[in-house]
């Protein structure tokens, strides 16, 4: 039997548009095509795949995406995703479009679409694995395949918020598809973020101290900040739950879970600098 598109992704239909050639994309037999035959599959999953041809990255793998779950679940991160629900729900209406690109299980995009109890929400991502959490995160969000630097399969303009969480930028595409009174919501790790697990755990991935010089000049041509909050707290975790934290970063794709366990190099109980800058950005 054909899969059925869910209510959240018919309910951006209007909005979405042939990668390939621009059209408009209509449901037929379980997959969304164009007029001229360019046809994409819904998976049983819920979301459709629209992302073809050969990709940089096949985003999170399976065990990644279950270290996440496993993680966020525990309220590790609500403090971040409060924070990002803030910021967007702060400058849009009610009944807003948000975008998710690179929005891994929906984590966030869930936590503003109960901020905004009107709205409709997108996640894009490269992992598969990932966009099946995403697609039954909320009720009002829909997940699709795509990869961050190619141009997003969206009309101009479309988007109140666009949320852009520990996830690569395309300020361009962003700037494309924001209303021009929209935000663009941006978080990132600060120096000191999870600084007592890089300490301890060899080969995690290093933060770039000029990270936020480089965020500024990407941005500027398109954007100008109208807020930052700094969300910074020192959190206690077991064993098991700094391992998900380490294995739901990129970190996770040069580390081996056994061999951190194994070998105690993530000890039973940890304290854990969680430190971030959250900044909501408007059009220029």
């Amino acid at each position: 039997m054909p899969v059925l598109l869910s209510p959240a992704l018919e309910s951006f239909l209007d909005l979405l548009r042939c990668p390939t050639c621009g059209a408009c994309l209509h449901s037929d037999r379980g997959a969304l095509r164009c007029p001229t035959g360019h046809t994409f599959d819904i998976s049983r999953h819920g979301y459709v795949s629209l992302l073809t041809g050969s990709r940089a990255t096949s985003g999170d793998d399976a065990a990644m995406v279950r270290a996440r779950d496993r993680f966020l679940a525990t309220g590790g991160f609500g403090p971040i995703c409060r924070t990002v629900a803030h910021l967007a729900a702060d400058a849009v209406p009610e009944r807003s479009t948000v975008v998710d690109v690179g929005c891994g299980t929906g984590y966030y995009l869930a936590g503003v679409l109960e901020q905004l109890s009107g709205a409709r929400g997108l996640g894009l991502d490269t992992s598969v694995r990932a966009l099946r959490a995403t697609a039954r995160a909320h009720e009002r969000a829909a997940a699709a395949t795509w990869d961050v630097f190619r141009p997003l399969p969206l009309v101009d303009g479309m988007a109140d918020v666009v949320l852009d969480v520990f996830a690569p930028r395309n300020p361009s595409e962003f700037h494309r598809v924001l209303r021009p009174c929209g935000r663009l919501v941006v978080v990132r790790p600060t120096g000191r973020h999870l600084h007592e697990l890089r300490s301890e755990v060899p080969g995690m991935v290093a933060i770039d101290p000029a990270k936020e010089r480089r965020l500024h000049k990407v941005l500027a041509p398109f954007f100008e900040a109208a807020g930052t909050e700094v969300v910074e707290y020192v959190t206690s975790l077991t064993g098991p739950e700094a391992l998900d934290l380490v294995g739901m970063t990129p970190s996770a794709r040069h580390l081996n879970r056994a061999d951190l366990a194994d070998h105690g190099l993530v000890p039973g109980r940890v304290t854990v600098t969680v430190s971030v800058l959250a900044t909501a950005y408007r059009p220029r």
